[in-house]
């Protein structure tokens, strides 16, 4: 069961946000909007895809924010990115967007920033945001930031991995796994921003290729 206060503390977040992206404060209250969000991020399914990632993506953000045209919108659609998670599914990110285009309406969120939060959770399928799209950038950031983590941390994320995918057989999931370390390691750069090419890129590249070292042996 997740802290109370903990969950207090994400939707104030989330009311802020919200309240950022929409004309007017007195539209619809935000707490039934982060309830039903809430809910969904602690499905028991879910094992890495958890409150704890969303925070984390949530503080990536804020590191983040100064890179960003519109923060709000990239943490309205940090809320969303896996609103909706099912392992053995793969078109997780497109139900979340889809859930985003209609309740963020809903929420009274404007028709163009709606679409906006759709697009970027969309982008989370490759995390692959074109070079003038800043707060793309920032989001896949700040979503892939756990790849730079502390090796206490990393390994915690990559068991995490596992048990979300428990029903793949162990030969199955570690050639897939080895197969999305070695496409990621190929990639120029992990991340696009400047903050995260600093800060992140090289320990994320020790940690990626570590973690494929001992899958193959």
């Amino acid at each position: 069961m997740a802290d109370p206060h903990a969950l207090e503390a994400l939707r104030v977040r989330f009311a802020r946000a919200l309240n950022a992206a929409r004309p007017s404060a007195t539209a619809p209250d935000p707490a039934p909007f982060a309830d039903n969000l809430l809910t969904r991020w602690q499905e028991p399914q879910r094992r890495y895809h958890t409150l704890a990632h969303l925070t984390a993506v949530l503080d990536h953000i804020d590191e983040l924010a100064g890179h960003a045209d519109d923060p709000d919108v990239v943490r309205l659609a940090a809320w969303f990115h896996d609103a909706v998670y099912l392992p053995d599914r793969s078109e997780n990110e497109e139900r979340s967007a889809r859930l985003a285009e209609r309740a963020l309406p809903e929420a009274g969120v404007p028709a163009e920033r709606t679409a906006e939060v759709a697009r970027l959770v969309r982008l989370t399928t490759t995390h692959d945001p074109a070079p003038d799209d800043p707060d793309g950038q920032v989001l896949c950031d700040a979503d892939l930031a756990i790849l730079a983590a502390p090796p206490s941390a990393y390994a915690a994320y990559t068991a995490a991995v596992r048990e979300e995918y428990h029903f793949v057989p162990n030969d199955a999931f570690r050639e897939g796994r080895a197969a999305i370390l070695r496409q990621l390691l190929a990639l120029p750069t992990l991340f696009r921003t400047p903050h995260g090419r600093k800060e992140w890129e090289a320990t994320a590249r020790y940690n990626l290729a570590g973690e494929l070292e001992m899958l193959s042996l």
